[in-house]
């Protein structure tokens, strides 16, 4: 367990000062569970927008919340890093957890929470058949999860970044072997599909962040796991995300690409908005190459009756730079 971040003096005093205030704390309290927008704040705590919203600001200000829009919505959530966030974790460990208060916050809570998820499972309804559609025309999503695994392996991860994370099933597998994880996606529907199964699964150093591929919002050099699920085949410049993908990597950091080989499935092109039908190896491997990764190794997984699936194509690069609690390659798998 990392032991707590320390700062300065007045810092510390800021921070106590601003959640020293009821509504504050029980924000503190909500917001350490879910990311949470105003409108839902307002409900769960039976509040006006001006008094939510200037007890938000104030949390901002002393560093103990992060504030994040997707479109016209902006989110709210307990800073996942520095003192800050170390100091709202040690003072709500000391709230017993049978606070009448804070119970019954957190049951309105659960209520918010039922609201989203029905959203999304409607969502979901009227757009599964195009998962359901594609899924069945390649090789066993669990075929496919367990190589991520095992090209992964089972060291631990300071930070990992999902690209694309469209329904979050990647950080759902990955992000338990994580300090620290957060999805990018351009689409709020997709988020909110995504917000609602990580919730589910009871996740919580998982951020989702509404972004473009092209210029992600998170900091430079500040991963060491990045992956990029069943995403390029959308878009109209697979090299220059894989490069805007490169460029938030950590110092011997890994990239990992997911998408199929190539194929002449036309319809996947006209009826579900894949712009590439598919990448050669080779390709794939320069657009790494041309990002300034090293170590590129390459995978194919096909079924047992591969003449009728589409091939799933697995890529692994790292980069370059020295670092030396990088983590393992895990090479082994794709020779």
């Amino acid at each position: 367990m990392r032991a707590p971040e320390t700062t300065d003096f007045p810092t510390v005093l800021a921070g106590l000062e601003a959640a020293a205030e009821i509504t504050r704390l029980r924000l503190l309290a909500l917001l350490a569970e879910a990311e949470l927008t105003v409108s839902e704040l307002m409900t769960i705590l039976g509040q006006s927008q001006p008094r939510i919203s200037r007890h938000l600001k104030l949390l901002v200000e002393a560093g103990l919340i992060e504030r994040h829009r997707e479109g016209a919505w902006a989110f709210f959530r307990v800073a996942d890093r520095g003192a800050a966030g170390d100091l709202v974790r040690s003072i709500l460990a000391h709230i017993t957890a049978q606070d009448h208060l804070l119970g019954g916050d957190r049951a309105r809570l659960g209520e918010a929470r039922k609201a989203r998820a029905g959203e999304a499972a409607r969502y979901f309804a009227t757009h599964a058949v195009n998962w359901d559609h594609i899924r069945s025309l390649h090789v066993a999503e669990d075929v496919v999860e367990a190589a991520i695994r095992e090209a992964i392996g089972d060291a631990g991860v300071h930070a990992m970044l999902d690209l694309g994370t469209g329904t979050g099933r990647m950080l759902e597998l990955l992000a338990p072997q994580a300090d620290r994880a957060v999805g990018i996606d351009q689409s709020p529907a997709m988020l909110n599909l995504a917000r609602t199964r990580l919730e589910h699964a009871g996740m919580r150093n998982v951020q989702l962040r509404q972004g473009d591929m092209y210029a992600l919002p998170v900091e430079r050099g500040g991963y060491d796991l990045v992956v990029v699920h069943q995403v390029l085949h959308f878009l109209d410049d697979p090299a220059r995300a894989l490069r805007e993908a490169a460029r938030v990597l950590r110092p011997g950091g890994r990239l990992i690409v997911v998408d199929f080989a190539p194929h002449t499935n036309e319809f996947l092109r006209e009826r579900h908005a894949h712009r590439r039908l598919g990448f050669a190896a080779a390709e794939v491997e320069g657009f790494l190459r041309e990002a300034g990764l090293g170590e590129v190794a390459h995978h194919d997984l096909e079924g047992k009756r591969a003449a009728e699936k589409l091939t799933v194509s697995l890529w692994i690069a790292r980069d370059p730079r020295a670092q030396s609690d990088a983590l393992p390659m895990t090479l082994k798998e794709f020779a």
